[in-house]
């Protein structure tokens, strides 16, 4: 298949960047990006003493220094996608995760009610902003405290509360134990 391979501009010989068309032989996926194997025409001494076309095949970075040739397809070109990871298939299927840990935002003393402070998810838009983040001990024990809320609205409720009830549900009458 055909491609166009960018050759960079060298300044000693004062050449522009060129574009030439090559053969592309593979594609590669890598964990940085894509890779392809092309293969540029070039010429080469033979032993009776006269010139003879060759290819030097090298890896180049796609698409920094490669541009498909119009209405060339190339799904027939030989591919090497990397294996899907569990959690790249579950990033895929869930989505980009929250930061990690919980933020407590401490009330204003003229706040009404009985709360003094609120945990949070870092993400959340109540959130403080800068707030050290604390990880799930330090969460779980400032969550037992009388006079701390865990907000609703962010998901810290539904990640902390079973942990610290255990996995009963209000009203059920169950021990949690089948």
């Amino acid at each position: 298949m055909p491609v166009r391979v960018v050759l960079p501009a060298d300044p000693l010989l004062g050449t522009p960047v060129q574009e030439v068309v090559a053969r592309l032989w593979m594609r590669q996926q890598t964990p940085t990006g894509w890779l392809y194997q092309v293969g540029l025409p070039a010429y080469r001494n033979s032993e009776d003493g006269g010139v003879e076309t060759v290819e030097y095949r090298v890896w180049v970075r796609a698409p920094e220094h490669v541009r498909p040739v119009d209405g060339v397809d190339y799904d027939q070109v030989d591919t090497e996608r990397l294996e899907k990871t569990p959690q790249s298939t579950a990033r895929e299927v869930l989505g980009e995760r929250r930061p990690s840990g919980w933020v407590l935002q401490k009330l204003r003393d003229d706040h009404p009610g009985p709360d003094r402070s609120v945990l949070h998810t870092p993400d959340c838009e109540d959130a403080p902003h800068g707030a050290p983040l604390l990880d799930l001990n330090r969460a779980l024990d400032a969550a037992q405290h009388p006079g701390i809320r865990l907000c609703v609205l962010c998901g810290c409720a539904q990640e902390l509360r079973p942990l610290l009830k255990g996995f009963d549900h209000p009203g059920d009458g169950g021990s949690g134990a089948s």
